[in-house]
C-alpha cells in the first residue's frame, strides 16, 4: 500500500497544528512555509479534515485552523483515512465488493492480514505520539 502526498501532508499539517499554541488558530501560511508544501495544496488537504471534525476552521484577521481536540485523542489512522479514504491494499477486502472468485481465493487471507497489520499500527498511535517524537528529533 502506497499512501498519497494528501496523506503524508494531513499528517504533517495536524502535527505542525498540535506544535503550536492551542488557543492560537495556525495559518496555512505559516505551515506552508514551516512545512515546506504550498498552500494551495493544504487548502485542499484542510476540507476532509474539517469535515471529519479533526481541525476547526476560525476566519478573519489572524485566522487559521485549530484542533478540536488534544493531540492524544486523534489515531493516526483516522487523520489518515479523512484523507485517503480506506487503507485497504486490495478493493476486494471493501464492503460489498467481494469477486466471485473469492470463496477459493487462496491470496484473500494475506490481504486481509497486510490490512489487519497496518490498521493495527495507524489506530494504536497518536498525534501524540507523533508531537513526541518531533520534539525527540528536532529538540523542541
Amino acid at each position: 500500500m502506497k499512501l498519497s502526498t494528501k496523506g503524508r501532508y494531513a499528517l504533517r499539517l495536524m502535527v505542525d497544528v498540535a506544535l503550536r499554541d492551542p488557543s492560537e488558530p495556525v495559518s496555512l501560511r505559516d505551515v506552508a512555509q514551516r512545512e515546506d508544501i504550498s498552500v494551495k495544496y493544504l487548502e485542499q488537504i484542510t476540507p476532509p479534515l474539517t469535515r471529519a471534525g479533526l481541525l476547526r476552521s476560525v476566519r478573519g484577521a489572524g485566522g487559521g485552523y485549530l484542533l478540536t481536540r488534544p493531540p492524544e485523542a486523534y489515531t493516526v489512522g483516522e487523520i489518515l483515512r479523512a484523507t485517503e479514504g480506506d487503507l485497504l491494499p486490495v478493493t476486494c477486502l471493501g464492503s460489498g465488493s467481494c469477486c466471485e472468485r473469492a470463496p477459493n481465493c487462496v491470496t484473500l487471507q494475506i490481504w486481509k492480514e497486510i490490512s489487519d497489520a497496518i490498521d493495527s499500527v495507524v489506530d494504536r498511535r497518536t498525534l501524540a505520539d507523533l508531537v513526541r517524537w518531533s520534539h525527540e528529533k528536532c529538540g523542541r
